[in-house]
């Protein structure tokens, strides 16, 4: 059984007994004990001085369990109980939700039935047909590194303030995507639809509403009304749409968040998000922001804006077969704490310093592997030639350039100069230092990158 099973067949045992869903501590709880960890581990990443209060969370679960289950549940058993009930799950007796993806089929437990009456089993079947998890596109998470306030973050969101726009930002590789899916599979039973797309492999909007209809109710989509049908759907059932690579909207060449011609009708499908009374909520995953994203005045528009930096924390680095680990703050902070930066260098340290991270320091240069030219090259042919004479500028230093040295260095007009800074800024390539005099830096992996391969 997956974490995910477990966390939804866990939310149901609980709301039966309780009247009440797991909340974000408990299910992290429900995550630790099944991977072991100690409560001292959970008290420290969830931000608690003492394990007490974990203890006491997880005590109080296990008591409910124990009485919804018939067993005397503990942690040390917590694991062994459950694997052994696993055939019960999958008894032709059990109650089954829909889910249509990496996660199919998973089993409700046929304990949280307490009586026999027609109409619980009724209602028991009508939840699972309304129940519709189309995660095919999504990825499958092994890791998750220091994420704890952002998930708190975006749960905090979609579990009380209901917003129906979300964007989940940053450069490429620092994990948006994964964090996303995380919440998803924490949270799945509180929504009742969930679907995930990607706009690189479905990029019409047509295309990926008449999927989404089709997936909820194929024998009634109307083809010359399929957006009001879509919204009628966000009205009538908590939904969670996903939406990620929405970079890809938008075109290369200009200023950040410009649709492409024949993207445009995403512009005023993500307004009518946020215009058009529902219960329902739009994640939108992306490497740069556009108009539709910001928020002037979050108490009349139910709009959020996630933006994701970089991670420092070692674990990121645990799995890789890396050795020296006291050199591995110094590797996390040269490559900015970017998880797949730090993938793809741990691998060339491996092949050819024997996993030794402290002589791959010794060369004392920021080496750029193809992989990651190879991100940093799509990245800058995304900008506008504006854009472009401005990092190529800025590469030139090693520390902050004011904004008035280098306006000056530019031969551009203020309305360019100006628009080019934003621009970099809403595609995170661009760095703001407050002070005496406002700055402007590049991340070093990015300078390093134009200084090497696009000074032409």
């Amino acid at each position: 059984m997956t974490v995910t099973e477990i966390l939804q067949w866990v939310d149901q045992l609980v709301f039966t007994q309780t009247g009440n869903h797991l909340n974000n501590l408990q299910k992290n709880v429900v995550q630790g004990i099944w991977q072991g960890r100690t409560y001292a581990e959970m008290a420290k990443e969830f931000g608690y001085d003492s394990e007490n209060h974990i203890g006491n969370v997880s005590r109080e679960l296990y008591k409910v369990l124990s009485e919804q289950l018939g067993e005397d549940l503990n942690k040390s058993n917590f694991r062994s109980t459950i694997e052994r009930l696993q055939d019960s799950f999958n008894s032709p007796n059990s109650s089954q939700v829909v889910c249509i993806g990496i996660n199919s089929s998973f089993n409700v437990c046929p304990f949280i039935q307490k009586n026999d009456s027609s109409s619980n089993k009724d209602d028991e079947i009508n939840l699972a047909e309304k129940s519709y998890h189309d995660l095919t596109l999504a990825p499958k998470i092994t890791h998750f590194y220091d994420r704890t306030l952002e998930l708190q973050t975006l749960s905090h969101w979609l579990t009380t303030q209901n917003p129906r726009l979300i964007s989940v930002l940053g450069l490429s590789g620092i994990g948006k995507t994964t964090l996303v899916k995380q919440f998803v599979d924490l949270n799945l039973p509180q929504f009742d639809v969930i679907i995930w797309k990607s706009i690189k492999l479905s990029n019409s909007l047509d295309t990926i509403i008449t999927e989404i209809l089709t997936l909820i109710n194929p024998d009634s989509i109307q083809v010359d009304n399929k957006l009001t049908q879509f919204f009628n759907l966000l009205r009538q059932q908590r939904c969670l749409i996903i939406l990620d690579d929405v970079q890809d909207l938008f075109t290369s060449g200009q200023f950040a968040g410009q649709y492409k011609t024949e993207y445009k009708d995403y512009k005023n499908f993500f307004t009518k998000m946020t215009e058009i009374e529902h219960q329902s909520s739009l994640i939108l995953i992306g490497q740069e922001q556009c108009q539709e994203m910001l928020c002037l005045d979050e108490e009349l528009y139910p709009v959020k804006c996630l933006e994701l930096e970089d991670v420092d924390n070692i674990e990121i680095l645990k799995n890789l077969k890396l050795k020296d680990e006291e050199s591995w703050p110094n590797l996390i902070n040269l490559y900015e704490g970017n998880p797949v930066y730090l993938k793809d260098i741990a691998s060339l340290i491996r092949n050819i310093f024997m996993g030794k991270v402290s002589e791959f320091l010794k060369e004392d240069c920021l080496l750029l592997t193809e992989d990651i030219k190879f991100r940093l090259n799509e990245l800058f042919d995304r900008l506008s030639p504006i854009e472009q004479q401005i990092v190529v500028e800025l590469s030139k230093f090693n520390q902050p350039v004011s904004r008035e040295d280098l306006r000056q260095a530019l031969s551009l007009s203020s309305t360019d100069f100006i628009n080019g800074l934003q621009s970099l800024s809403k595609r995170y390539l661009l760095k703001t230092i407050e002070g005496e005099k406002i700055s402007f830096n590049l991340s070093p992996v990015f300078r390093e990158y134009v200084r090497t391969c696009c000074q032409d």
